[in-house]
């Protein structure tokens, strides 16, 4: 809108100058400046439209050199947007009109060759605007993406930074709150076997023992929400620390397995030992994990694994599936596979996850 106010201002002063022009010639420059309004929704149209109005004034009124800016204006607008052969174009139009609305003469010659290298400068313009506008878009796009760049660095120290802290708490306060926790309930024990009054500041001890263990939990789970995977093979051995019986067997081609997938391999495994521990009593507990064979030796594309003990269990009062069960669940369902953890039919408890590889064995 400015462009076309612009020209079409200074046209009209210019055509106001030359001498024998009429209604009709102020009419074509006014409609060739008005269409540059609209350089920028149909570039090549306002070059054809103005090109022609342009001509025809020239043609008519046969005006000065000056006469070309709106033609300028379109073929510099044409040649930003990239149509350079249809700037050169439209350019090459405009002189020949103007050639021959005055043949044969050493000043129309001479003011074509002026002409001409205006309307070059108006391409090579064009052009350079276009190439200017490219760089800027890349340098935004470049810092845009270092800033994405620098936000994820920020958020990988930050997790790195919340692991730390979560296993400076497991390593410290856990072990310690869970020794005055025994401790405080095995007093609580004997005092009431001899028919002693528990003190109630024993009894504080064990309650608030117990809710920090509970709290503690809670902000280890929410700092190891993005914790790298472990092994299932050291939880084994941890709860075998621990005092539970538990079997390990591992079958198929152990490998790296898809992030995702470890992660959820973990988190199953820890679960399932977890729950074992607590609810199974003095039972024995057998991991297995499957890198893909199937139960006939055939190559499957999923993890398997089976977590059994032959605990307390009963099929008839299956249990109240609690925050961890849940978890299980939503990670194997985010995974596309299968999850199954109820009581056995022979005693104990089963939990069997099938997890999807997403990759040809």
């Amino acid at each position: 809108m400015v462009l076309a106010a612009v020209v079409g201002a200074l046209g009209t002063a210019v055509a106001a100058f030359d001498d024998g022009t009429t209604a009709l010639d102020h009419a074509l420059v006014a409609l060739a400046s008005a269409a540059l309004a609209f350089h920028r929704a149909a570039p090549r149209a306002v070059l054809a439209v103005v090109t022609a109005l342009g001509t025809a004034y020239v043609v008519h009124a046969h005006p000065g050199p000056l006469s070309a800016l709106p033609v300028l204006g379109a073929v510099h607008t044409a040649a930003r947007v990239g149509h350079r052969g249809v700037a050169a174009a439209g350019g090459a139009v405009f002189l020949a009109g103007y050639v021959a609305a005055g043949p044969g003469t050493q000043h129309v010659a001479e003011r074509a060759g002026l002409l001409a290298g205006w309307f070059l400068c108006a391409v090579v313009t064009g052009l350079a605007d276009r190439n200017w506008q490219a760089y800027l878009r890349q340098t935004e796009q470049r810092a845009l993406e270092a800033e994405r760049t620098r936000e994820e660095a920020a958020l990988r120290r930050a997790g790195e930074e919340r692991l730390r802290i979560a296993r400076e708490l497991h390593d410290s306060l856990t072990h310690s709150i869970s020794i005055v926790k025994l401790q405080a309930g095995v007093a609580v024990h004997l005092a009431r076997k001899r028919g002693d009054e528990v003190p109630p500041a024993l009894l504080a001890i064990q309650e608030a023992s117990g809710e920090a263990m509970r709290e503690l939990r809670s902000a280890l789970q929410v700092l190891r929400a993005d914790e790298p995977a472990g092994t299932p093979a050291l939880l084994v051995e941890r709860a075998r620390a621990a005092g539970l019986a538990v079997d390990l067997t591992v079958t198929g081609d152990e490998r790296p397995l898809p992030r995702a997938v470890d992660l959820a391999a973990y988190r199953i495994v820890q679960e399932a030992l977890t729950n074992a521990a607590r609810h199974a009593g003095p039972a024995k507990v057998r991991v297995r994990i499957d890198y893909g064979t199937g139960n006939t030796g055939a190559p499957v594309r999923e993890l398997a694994i089976d977590v059994d003990d032959d605990g307390a269990a009963d099929p008839a009062r299956p249990p109240v599936p609690g925050t961890g069960l849940t978890g299980m669940r939503e990670r194997v369902g985010a995974l596309g596979g299968t999850l199954s953890a109820a009581p056995r039919a022979e005693g104990g408890f089963a939990v069997r996850a099938r997890l999807p590889l997403g990759e040809t064995i």
